[in-house]
């Protein structure tokens, strides 16, 4: 007999709904609208304070390190509802890069060298990046970067959050290495990028001494991004979050014709497709989460899914939020074009929607034509 094995439950549990209230909590106070406005404006867009609070206060920079690497021993379930509130608030802060992708990429890295590089993320007092370019998807990574003499050298542009990290790990064709970014022969030049909140920059290794984590960068370097595409769904979802909850406010308050906008039935009709796509988005970011965590569905799959449909969702919903907000939406003022960026960005970040959809289906043996 053939005991099948119990389907997963996607609704939120208490602890993660305890850790939602908390993280949202902190936000409320240290990461309001204006505050975020300013540090895209500034040569410091990222919020040091912020994490620190995030990390060191809360312990959340090791969520998805085991125990006895120094972190939570959590799961991507709880790291999903983290990054849904991070998305909800457009955080400035490299979880998605440092706690997921780089730590996720070390996980999958045997060795001592490896571990106490987990331990080093886990405390949030180090931060990690992988230093491949934002757009890349789950698959082989082709690197520029080459290892010869003990050193790298090579460059690589639009690495995300390249410009706080203190470790970066480098995929090459000998291997997968970890560099300091304040060592000789490392240079971190920032890049002009639609979302400020989580920049860009171009890294170039001249010489750079590096330490080898792995004899191949193959499977570490897949395991980051696949649990970073799965997650991304998750921030995505916070976005369009507060993009629908933004808007259904605005349009309560404000009138026209001595009515309020949303009481006009076009405005109903457009609102509900709004809802409908970010509950679908829900269940999808979900399912990836979950995937991701227990196994119990194929992580490929569920990553590949859950990004072809968040992403075009979170921009869709994003552009609705600016357009019913009307002629103040269009103001550098309002926080709705912030959201509107990190949700294009991130359109394209780890893969775009078209790119993710082949992915799904040749996984499920139904390619295009």
């Amino acid at each position: 007999m053939t005991v099948k094995p119990a389907q997963s439950d996607l609704l939120y549990t208490e602890e993660e709904e305890a850790l939602r209230s908390a993280v949202r909590s902190l936000l409320a106070d240290r990461c309001d609208a204006a505050g975020v406005l300013a540090r895209t404006e500034s040569e410091q867009p990222h919020d040091r304070d912020l994490w620190k609070a995030l990390t060191e206060g809360m312990g959340l920079a090791g969520l998805l390190v085991p125990e006895t690497h120094g972190g939570q021993g959590a799961t991507h379930r709880e790291a999903a509802v983290v990054l849904e509130e991070l998305g909800r608030a457009v955080a400035p802060v490299p979880f998605l890069t440092s706690a997921v992708i780089a730590t996720e990429t070390l996980l999958a890295c045997p060795g001592d060298e490896a571990a106490e590089l987990l331990a080093a993320l886990a405390s949030g007092r180090t931060v990690g990046g992988l230093a491949v370019p934002f757009a890349t998807a789950p698959g082989p990574v082709r690197t520029p970067v080459r290892y010869s003499g003990g050193a790298l050298r090579g460059e690589v542009a639009g690495v995300a959050d390249a410009a706080v990290a203190d470790i970066l790990l480098v995929p090459t064709a000998e291997g997968l290495f970890a560099v300091d970014t304040g060592r000789d022969g490392v240079t971190v030049t920032p890049q002009t990028s639609l979302d400020r909140t989580r920049p860009l920059a171009a890294v170039t290794f001249d010489g750079a001494p590096a330490r080898r984590l792995a004899a191949r960068a193959g499977t570490p370097v897949r395991t980051g991004l696949r649990a970073g595409a799965g997650l991304l769904a998750s921030e995505q979802l916070g976005i369009a979050e507060w993009c629908l909850a933004e808007t259904v406010r605005h349009t309560k308050e404000r009138h026209q014709f001595n009515r309020p906008v949303g009481s006009f039935q076009a405005l109903k009709h457009r609102l509900a497709e709004v809802w409908l796509d970010v509950v679908n988005t829900r269940a999808v970011a979900r399912h990836a989460a979950d995937a991701l965590a227990t196994g119990s569905d194929e992580p490929n799959l569920a990553a590949a899914l859950a990004q072809a449909h968040a992403s075009p969702v979170a921009v869709r919903t994003a552009e609705e939020a600016l357009q019913l907000h009307g002629g103040i939406g269009m103001t550098w003022e309002h926080p709705v074009h912030l959201y509107l960026k990190r949700a294009k960005a991130d359109s394209i970040g780890l893969g775009t929607a078209g790119q993710h959809k082949e992915a799904l289906a040749e996984l499920v043996a139904l390619p295009s034509p």
